[in-house]
């Protein structure tokens, strides 16, 4: 389970440093129960009341709202908007007798404000900006249910597709009896179908847009009033044109609105002869337009019907590569918005546009004492933070659109630099020659992303004192731009003058400053960096704390802002080729170093701190080993037991070669050795005795001579990040330390291909870690901290081994995408903007398509007539580059796939023996439709939604009309929520250790805090959810269970995109407890749609889709579908026998499933078959004695019972004995609590041990399921423990435990059971 490390990643929560603080702040966990108690300092936790106050609203009924003391007057505000009887309204004030309250007051600082106050709605007179504020909600509602906002990607909407394929609120469906469901599956997720549609993805369009109310309403010409009308109160003119076709003009006035007697051509602004005067503009709408009126309420229910989740806007924006043809209607505010450069909600915030430097910094800066201020600052960074990102994003756009003036307008354009909003943007080019020796414009495409990974360690950090820029890095349309916030008075000045730390000319000169230096030694041990000397051209020696290239700017605003983090970690000496420094043997035979395009590559932050765990255990091992000799050379009597203990390992090199049994009997030796072994080291470092003190020493200095530490004296571990910089000079080249620092950094390297690698491929054999689409195998590989220039070594190393092909497919996909995508960003340069949609559907039809010779559409011949004139206008643009650049249209599928594979071998040194699509898709087993799903969202392009047939031969398959629009894609760092991870984590360790109600308690303050630091939506709030999801199903809360997981399901269609494989697998969850609730037909809904998503992700060679498939079978079998079952159960056998081994306990359980469903067939044969299939493994690997074999027998000489019974009857039938009445066979129709008990099985949700309170629970429930059925796993009782088993260790537990029936999905030491994750 996680804590998302980076969207969703699977790395472990506590990244060495957090352990303490988790520690610290458990108490909130043990006093749940006492409030008396809570008088820990760190839990001033938020006395926040909840009550009742009346609300009043004008001409209607007083509603009741439950508000927190917490809250401020504005949120009360915002909620009356939101309500359905209330959300006319927008400008009004709240009174309590008479005393308007101030909006940014907590409630909790209002006099006489009770449970059951009174508050009053006080209609306000009217501004300008509260008129147009009025107007633009009046128009938003009147959108609020059509998904255009989502396809186009604007205002932070995005998809969700839950409730269309539930066909309604699950939570609000009543118990459906099995009888009533129609379950047959479509026909595309049938198992070995080889359609892929497309259109499946976006389910009920027609469905999701409301009626419509207007058909026009927008501002007028007359627009602004005159000086006359203005002193009666006009403050804006309005249009509208009703469903009925009549045209309105309408005054808004500061008392309301009404409708004057202008025309389109006559100005008279008299009212009309209606004397309506409404406050809201609704009501007057209502009045002049019946069917408005009608339109309008069916619409408010439908907005009213949609989850919350469904309408909050996410706080990052997620685009879909696929949206359907959208009709372009008048909308004179949406093209304001666009027309007067609207920066965010501006015109809401006074003093116009954002300092957003002062706000990311003075966030920074908020007090983080106690919890409720810590919530606070928390909350006020990620708010800076999404507000800047989407700001950075709409301005790179509007930068490459050319919408933006450079403040460099003479130069070349590759060359300028820019200023939108207060955040200065620059593109990704070698300008000024800066990285000619790096690798020009591909070391300036790489920097951004080198220089982000950089802000991010720092940003992480939180070092008080240190600031870093805002930073994102944007790829838009082929161009890589950079977005910082600006230092303030770096424009006024020279960099010479600014630069007090650091070097700006590559080490020429090199200053440093005390203030720096106090500053930097803080975070240098924390980023393992080595403080070390360089010598500038004049010979001076400066002590550096971090990469040369790194700079030290003071601000105007005094704060110490540190910039050009691109090399804070050491190089990555494998690509770095360098005379005279040769590299180890084994890494010569692996191929390296290699050449790379560009010399900035850098090793990740993640592989830096498991090379240093890793040496740390060596070095603990060492010591403790040379100390046992040690005391045994002075006691003379040799305690042989703990010879034996402790035995000095040398670094495993390959850990490819162990079966898991052994893996995982040394890893548990080896974690008790180790937790010895430290205590001996600590002994060694404190101990104070005479005669010891020389020789501990001694240990010591062997044991960090061992290691490679920088130290002699204890275990030091840090990198000096300017080593092999052919720009660096330091003073002691030759000496024997500085050798030390380059044998580390090439170890380090080595460490990655030789350890990282091999551990990734284990995982994957072990199914801890089972990628399903480029982007999940991306973040697996970051995790471990292997960079993805090493894909080609993986994709190389993982092809030995068949048992996980699948990933090599992943990797095969990823590289050639990858490869794609570095073509298609040179490609887009040369594309001017008219062409644009006929370039890219173009290229696609070169990637995608097997027509040999696809055309492009060229659109320039049309206006060649305007030649002439466009020569002159020319000089005066800005556009990058020429508009006559046609060179794109004579690509070609054989061009560009020569192109690829020379792009593979070159940048990942893989050999890719294809040349075009067809033998990629045969040779490798890859699917167009994932290819393109996965080119299409690396790039950023939306096509149009309909079913393409990417397989035809004789004619192209895109053309321009199917290019619907391009996207920037964003890269930014994610601000954590500290608390609320320290609170996870306690939570997670209570649930192993079998506490769940206390685990349960600490997870649901984590959800709290985590909704107080991101608001409504985010992925690690949905992460959240599904683990309680998990928790209440194991603690027999199934309808609870169901309302979580529908709410992470929600979140993770919003926040990740609707086929994310994070999103697959919350579907799978949902739909095992749909069934559990005894919800049948959304159960299979959503199962077949997990189903659907996976394919479209990866096809059905997939682990994951055995396990789909499995349940599938399974729900199917509950509701007697046994022909439909079967072949998804036989489906899920021959993929897991392929890449579990035919002996594995999930292949035992395929089979006796499979047995099942022939028996209730009355297949008996057939069902004999496999049960004898699944007895033999079970024998074979627990052996005779084991429950589970017993059970397998058991069920055989059942089925051999039926067997014989039945043939009896058919010979008497055939000899005309009987008259032919069939008897009614023993088949054992399933129980939905027994199938549930499988289902549960092959998730891997296990119970084991009940603790005395929870018996009496579990005992109802189980009296409940009636009788065990043989299928079940039976239930011990002691304590409530949630384990998973491993396949290996399962059949070794102890009797009083259950034996449950193996399958479990992945077996990992992950805590909660969450099967499949």
């Amino acid at each position: 389970m996680k804590l998302n490390g980076e969207e969703g990643t699977d790395q472990p929560l506590v990244n060495g440093c957090c352990q303490e603080v988790a520690r610290t702040e458990e108490s909130p966990g043990e006093e749940a129960g006492e409030e008396g108690a809570k008088n820990d300092k760190e839990i001033v936790l938020i006395q926040d009341m909840g009550f009742n106050v009346q609300i009043q609203i004008p001409g209607g009924n007083p509603i009741e709202l439950p508000v927190s003391s917490m809250e401020l007057v504005q949120e009360i505000h915002q909620v009356l908007m939101d309500r359905e009887d209330t959300c006319i309204r927008t400008c009004f004030s709240l009174q309590i007798d008479g005393v308007t309250l101030d909006n940014f007051a907590e409630l909790k600082s209002i006099e006489g404000l009770k449970e059951g106050s009174v508050i009053k709605v006080v209609e306000e007179p009217y501004t300008v900006r509260e008129a147009r504020i009025h107007v633009r909600h009046i128009r938003d509602l009147l959108k609020s249910v059509d998904p255009a906002d989502a396809y186009n990607g604007v205002d932070c909407n995005s998809l969700s597709f839950l409730n269309t394929v539930t066909v309604g609120d699950i939570l609000d469906k009543k118990r459906s009896k099995p009888d009533s469901v129609d379950c047959t599956p479509p026909d595309f997720i049938m198992p070995s179908s080889k359609e892929r549609p497309l259109l499946p993805l976006h389910p009920g369009l027609k469905d999701l847009k409301g009626p419509q109310c207007l058909k026009v309403l927008t501002y007028t010409g007359w627009n602004p009033p005159p000086g006359n009308r203005r002193m009666h109160g006009d403050l804006l003119y309005l249009y509208v044109l009703t469903l009925e076709d009549k045209k309105y003009h309408i005054t808004a006035s500061t008392r309301g609105f009404y409708v004057n007697q202008s025309t389109e051509d006559e100005f008279n602004p008299r009212a009309a002869q209606l004397k309506f005067l409404s406050h809201s503009l609704v009501d007057l709408l209502n009045q002049i337009s019946p069917s408005f009126k009608r339109n309008f309420s069916i619409l408010l229910k439908k907005r009213g019907q949609k989850h919350p989740f469904e309408r909050v806007p996410t706080p990052y924006q997620i685009y879909s590569w696929m949206a359907p043809q959208s009709e372009h209607s008048v909308d004179y505010i949406r093209a304001e918005d666009a027309f007067s450069t609207r920066l965010g909600y501006e015109e809401h915030i006074p003093g116009q546009t954002r300092d957003w430097n002062e706000e990311i910094q003075t966030t920074r800066e908020l007090s983080k004492k106690t919890l409720p201020e810590r919530l606070i600052r928390e909350r006020a960074i990620f708010k800076v933070h999404s507000d800047f990102v989407g700001a950075a994003t709409r301005g790179a756009m509007a930068v490459i659109d050319g919408n933006v003036m450079a403040i460099n307008p003479g130069e070349d354009a590759k060359m300028q630099m820019f200023i939108w909003n207060n955040i200065f943007f620059s593109l990704g080019f070698d300008v000024r020659e800066h990285y000619k020796d790096f690798g020009g414009d591909y070391a300036a495409y790489i920097a951004p992303g080198n220089d982000l990974q950089g802000v991010k360690a720092y940003f992480n950090l939180d070092s008080e004192g240190l600031y870093t820029l805002g930073t994102a890095v944007i790829d838009y349309r082929g161009y890589r731009v950079t977005a910082q916030s600006i230092i303030p008075g770096i424009l006024d000045r020279e960099q010479e003058q600014s630069v007090v730390y650091g070097s700006i000319d590559f080490g020429k000169t090199v200053v440093t400053c005390d203030k720096y230096v106090e500053l930097l030694q803080k975070t240098a041990p924390q980023l393992k960096i080595f403080p070390h000397k360089v010598l500038s051209d004049k010979g001076d020696e400066v002590e550096l704390y971090t990469s040369l290239e790194c700079k030290g700017i003071i601000g105007n605003d005094k704060r110490h802002y540190v910039l050009d983090l691109l090399r804070t970690f050491p190089p990555d000496i494998n690509y770095l080729p360098i005379e005279d420094e040769p590299l180890s043997k084994i890494m010569q035979e692996h191929g390296y170093p290699k050449k790379h395009p560009h010399r900035l590559a850098c090793l990740r932050q993640e592989l830096i701190e498991a090379f240093v765990e890793t040496r740390y255990v060596a070095f603990v091992r060492h010591a403790a080993f040379q100390f046992q000799q040690l005391q045994q050379q002075s006691q003379k009597k040799a305690d042989e037991n703990k010879d034996q203990k402790l035995v000095p390992q040398e670094l495993e090199l390959d850990g490819l070669e162990e079966t898991p049994e052994e893996k995982e009997k040394k890893e548990k030796a080896e974690s008790e050795n180790i937790d010895e072994a430290k205590k001996i080291v600590e002994a060694l470092t404190k101990s104070e005795g005479e005669s010891f003190e020389e020789n501990s020493k001694d240990i010591v200095k062997k044991a960090a001579a061992a290691v490679g530490s920088l130290s002699d004296t204890e275990f030091s571990i840090f990198f000096n990040p300017d080593v092999f910089q052919p720009h660096v000079k330091h003073p002691d080249e030759k000496s024997d330390h500085f050798q030390r620092q380059k044998k580390l950094v090439k170890d380090a390297a080595e460490f990655l291909v030789l350890h990282q690698i091999p551990s990734f491929i284990s995982d994957c054999m072990e199914h801890s870690s089972s990628p399903i689409d480029g982007f999940t195998l991306c973040e697996a590989l970051h995790n471990k901290g292997i960079n993805i220039r090493y894909l080609g070594k993986v994709a190389e190393m993982i092809s030995k081994y068949p048992s996980v092909s699948y990933v090599y497919t992943i990797v095969i996909s990823e590289l050639i995408c990858r490869a794609a995508k570095h073509l298609f960003k040179l490609y887009m340069q040369g594309v001017d903007m008219m062409n644009t949609s006929a370039a890219i559907s173009h290229f696609l039809n070169c990637y995608i398509g097997s027509y040999p010779s696809p055309h492009a559409q060229v659109t320039a011949d049309e206006l060649q007539s305007k030649k002439a004139k466009r020569k002159n206008s020319k000089k005066n643009k800005a556009a990058f580059l020429s508009i006559d650049n046609t060179e794109w249209a004579n690509e070609t599928p054989s061009k560009l796939w020569k192109k690829i594979t020379e792009e593979v071998s070159e940048y990942f040194d893989y050999k890719l023996d294809c040349d075009s699509i067809e033998q990629v898709v045969e040779k490798y087993g890859l699917q167009r439709v994932s290819m393109l799903r996965a080119f299409c969202m690396s790039v950023g392009i939306q096509i149009l939604l309909r079913e393409y047939n990417l397989d035809i031969k004789n004619k192209q398959i895109f053309n321009e009309e199917d290019i619907v629009n391009i996207f920037p894609v964003a890269k930014h760092i994610h601000p954590k929520a500290s608390d609320a991870y320290h609170f996870f984590t306690s939570g997670q360790t209570k649930i192993q250790q079998g506490l769940l109600r206390e685990g349960y308690d600490l997870i649901s303050e984590a959800l709290n805090l985590l909704n107080n630091v991101y608001g409504a939506l985010h992925p690690e709030i949905a992460a959240c959810l599904r683990l309680l999801a998990r928790l209440n199903y194991i603690m027999g809360e199934y309808g609870e269970a169901m309302s979580f997981q529908q709410r992470a399901v929600l979140m993770s269609e919003r926040v990740l995109g609707i086929d994310n494989p994070n999103t697959i697998t919350e579907y799978a969850h949902l739909a095992l407890y749909c069934f559990a609730n005894s919800q049948v037909s959304s159960a299979l809904r959503l199962i077949y749609r997990t189903r659907y998503l996976a394919l479209l992700c990866h096809g059905e060679d997939h682990p994951e889709v055995a396990l789909i498939d499995s349940n599938i079978g399974l729900i199917l079998h509950a509701v007697e579908e046994f022909d439909l079952s079967l072949r998804f159960l036989e489906h899920a056998l021959e993929v897991n026998t392929k890449y579990f081994g035919q002996r594995s306990m999930k292949v035992a359980m395929n089979y006796h499933l499979v047995a099942r469903t022939h028996s209730c067939r009355g297949d008996f044969r057939a069902a004999l078959q496999s049960e004898k299939e699944a007895y033999a493994i079970y024998k074979q690997t627990l052996g005779e004695e084991h429950e589970r074999t017993k059970e397998s027998s058991e069920c055989l000489k059942h089925l051999t019972q039926q067997a014989v019974v039945f043939q009896k009857k058919m010979n008497e039938i055939y000899k005309g004995e009987k008259s032919i009445t069939f008897p009614p066979l023993h088949i054992q129709t399933p129980s939905i609590a027994s199938v549930l008990d499988t289902l549960n099985v092959i998730n891997g949700i296990v119970f084991v041990q009940i603790s005395q309170e929870d018996i009496e629970k579990f005992r109802q429930q189980v009296s409940l399921k009636g009788a065990a059925k043989s299928e079940e796993p039976e239930k011990a009782q002691s304590t409530l423990k949630i384990t998973e088993v491993p396949e290996e260790e399962e059949a070794k537990l102890p009797n009083g435990h259950a034996k449950i029936n193996g399958d479990i999905a992945h077996t990992g030491p992950r805590g909660v059971t969450v099967g499949g994750e």
